[in-house]
């Protein structure tokens, strides 16, 4: 018995120190892992900041606004938002709407003759080609008929127009005419293989005849090409009656 117990002892004080020396190294291990994971820890994140903060320096002299570019452009966007455009907008497209002429717009029409500074005032209804114009579309359209005014105009004496006035409710224009006068001697002309009869001064029309050019006798024919002269109206209507058809 005594040499069983001299064998327990002999082998279980070994096992026991050498439990308890590796329950020690065990715990010194891990104590002083934790410290130095704890230090790197700790040494990571000023690392981190230091760097953070220069990297924030540099990117802020190269390409950061300074404060105050910042508040410029921050009170310049602030002067025209995209709200205020949008309202300007829409106070624009009011203002064209309330431009624009309707069927109850009074078109007034002022004959001036230029000659004697004499000035007739008439009100029409506004043509129904007008209608839903704005200004500029008006004053471009009165720009084409003062460049191809009607036959009739020129008859009449057109020499040209003004735009006076433009409202929704009102837009007055005036024609100023060098209205025919008497004339007491004519001219027959060819246009567009047609006889066309001018006044004393050979440039304003007096009558539009219906008469062919090819229609005529060829002595005439040459006459009215070269501009053939006509003494009074009595003349001038008897050759009228004679190649009208």
């Amino acid at each position: 018995m005594k040499y069983v117990k001299c064998i327990s002892l002999f082998i279980v004080y070994p096992l026991l120190v050498l439990g308890i020396g590796f329950y020690v190294g065990v715990k010194s291990s891990w104590f002083f892992y934790q410290r130095e994971a704890a230090g790197e820890d700790a040494e990571i994140p000023r690392a981190s900041v230091e760097r953070s903060a220069e990297d924030g320096q540099a990117s802020g002299q190269k390409a950061g606004p300074a404060p105050e570019e910042t508040g410029a452009v921050a009170a310049g966007d602030g002067a025209e938002g995209p709200a205020e455009a949008a309202e300007a907008e829409d106070a624009e497209e009011v203002m064209v709407s309330a431009e624009t002429l309707c069927v109850d717009t009074k078109y007034v029409l002022e004959e001036t003759d230029v000659l004697y500074h004499t000035v007739v005032e008439t009100t029409w209804r506004l043509p129904d080609k007008y209608v839903g114009m704005n200004r500029e579309q008006f004053l471009q359209a009165m720009e084409v008929y003062e460049a191809f005014p009607p036959l009739s105009e020129l008859e009449r004496g057109f020499v040209g127009l003004e735009v006076l006035s433009f409202s929704r409710e009102r837009v007055v224009v005036r024609m100023d005419y060098k209205f025919v006068q008497p004339s007491s001697s004519f001219y027959l002309a060819a246009y567009d293989n047609e006889v066309v009869v001018y006044l004393e001064d050979r440039k304003t029309v007096y009558i539009e005849t219906d008469i062919s050019l090819d229609s005529l006798p060829a002595h005439l024919q040459q006459n009215i090409i070269d501009m053939m002269w006509i003494r009074d109206e009595e003349e001038l209507y008897s050759f009228l009656e004679n190649y009208s058809s």
